[in-house]
């Protein structure tokens, strides 16, 4: 089934995207008033928890502090009472995204779901209406800032590039979705995912036999192949490389350079509550989507700390998605917001990313030599294979890991015996 798409609505929500990068920081801010107003409607007419939040009040003049800080946990438990329509099933979703067969369908005819990883110890699962998808679209293909800006002109299609996505493919994971969405919408340029599960071997056999010039991955998978590509063993010409679900530091990035001579190296930001959070400009800076989001930079009690210092968390209110309202949502990253405009010349206010850094673990092979271990393939072995997602994991010695699980005494045992299982049987080297 093809995903929903709606031309007039798209073109508009494209339309307004391009409109928004030339406008004045206020007018931006007016634009972001009132969508928070007619989202504070919707959720305050259909979603049963808001309606008793809002009851009585105008949403065009509730002030947003003024609204319970929320998180993942919480959300999930109360499904039935968050979602805008009843039709939405907690327990039927649960079993949709279950299914690896129906990875990219719609639910019901008209959504996209997916499922969050359990970094915070409880899965979620996303649902988000055309209107949303579109803006998601919009927001990726407007503003992602292009190293080949003449490329738009001579080849507006892509259809001269080969994109590969290299990642977690076996789950309702948004990015997995995304491709199979950008799939069926766009047959023309070359497009296929290849799984971070597969041992480091069969992965660069596979790169190579495909020769991408475009590759959007994790930072740690992009480090990985390029360690690969620095031996001979991956043999591919990147114009492009895009990193996302993971920090990307300074150094990082200079060792992607250093080895993919000539390509160019994007970072972006966003996460299952709202794929599109921030991108990254040509001046390297990462720029929020405040038109379609509002981020909240705050400290340990929720209470928000100024420009040019770190977050104790970050709070999220999408401003796209009515069908199931994220408001004052708690993402559990640090970030810090910067006050000075960019250089660039945009209008969208820029952020560093404290969040999301995960250790590559060097382990040894069976036959001594060292083999890596991607912290996104490790969880996706643990979550999909193990069913476990409160878990802490850490390196003893080149042959040992250490596991520790949320669940305590006998709901422990089984859980342990799962992982173990799972672990001892994913092959990376």
């Amino acid at each position: 089934m093809s995903p929903p798409f709606e031309p007039l609505q798209a073109a508009s929500i494209a339309a307004d995207v391009m409109l928004a990068g030339a406008l004045p920081p206020p007018a931006i801010a007016e634009r972001q008033a009132a969508r928070l107003a007619r989202l504070l409607e919707r959720a305050a007419r259909d979603s049963a928890f808001y309606r008793r939040l809002l009851r009585g009040r105008n949403p065009a003049a509730v002030s947003l502090d003024s609204l319970p800080v929320v998180n993942k946990r919480e959300l999930m438990r109360r499904h039935a009472e968050w979602v805008c329509d009843p039709q939405l099933k907690v327990s039927e979703l649960r079993a949709f995204v279950a299914d690896p067969a129906r990875i990219g369908e719609l639910y019901l005819g008209r959504y996209t779901v997916w499922e969050s990883s359990g970094t915070s110890g409880e899965p979620g699962i996303f649902v988000q209406d055309p209107h949303a998808m579109a803006v998601y679209d919009s927001l990726e293909a407007v503003r992602r800032s292009s190293p080949r800006p003449w490329q738009a002109w001579l080849d507006p299609l892509r259809a001269g590039e080969r994109h590969a996505f290299v990642g977690a493919t076996t789950g309702h994971f948004a990015s997995q979705i995304t491709l199979q969405r950008l799939q069926r919408l766009n047959p023309w340029p070359s497009l296929r995912s290849f799984s971070i599960l597969e041992p480091t071997a069969t992965l660069v056999e596979q790169l190579n036999a495909y020769q991408p010039t475009v590759m959007a991955t994790y930072p740690t998978a992009a480090l990985l192949l390029a360690e690969q590509a620095a031996v001979g063993a991956l043999k591919i010409r990147l114009h492009e490389i895009w990193t996302g679900g993971e920090a990307l530091d300074a150094a990082m990035r200079k060792r992607l350079q250093e080895v993919f001579a000539g390509c160019a190296v994007r970072n972006s930001y966003g996460s299952s509550e709202f794929i599109a959070t921030g991108w990254e400009c040509s001046r390297g800076r990462l720029h929020a989507n405040t038109d379609w989001l509002i981020l909240e930079a705050v400290d340990a009690q929720h209470r928000p700390v100024p420009p040019g210092k770190r977050s104790a968390t970050t709070l999220l209110t999408n401003l796209a998605n009515h069908v199931q309202p994220v408001i004052r949502y708690d993402l559990g990253d640090r970030i810090v917001m910067n006050s000075r405009p960019c250089a660039c010349g945009s209008p969208f206010p820029t952020f560093d990313i404290d969040g999301r850094v995960d250790e590559m673990l060097t382990m040894d092979g069976r036959d001594g030599k060292p083999v890596m271990l991607l912290p996104m393939a490790v969880t996706t072995v643990l979550e999909e294979d193990a069913g476990v997602f409160d878990f802490q994991l850490s390196q003893r010695d080149g042959r040992t890991l250490a596991l520790r699980l949320g669940r305590q005494g006998e709901e422990a045992q089984p859980a342990f015996k799962r992982c173990r299982e799972a672990l001892l049987a994913y092959e990376p080297g």
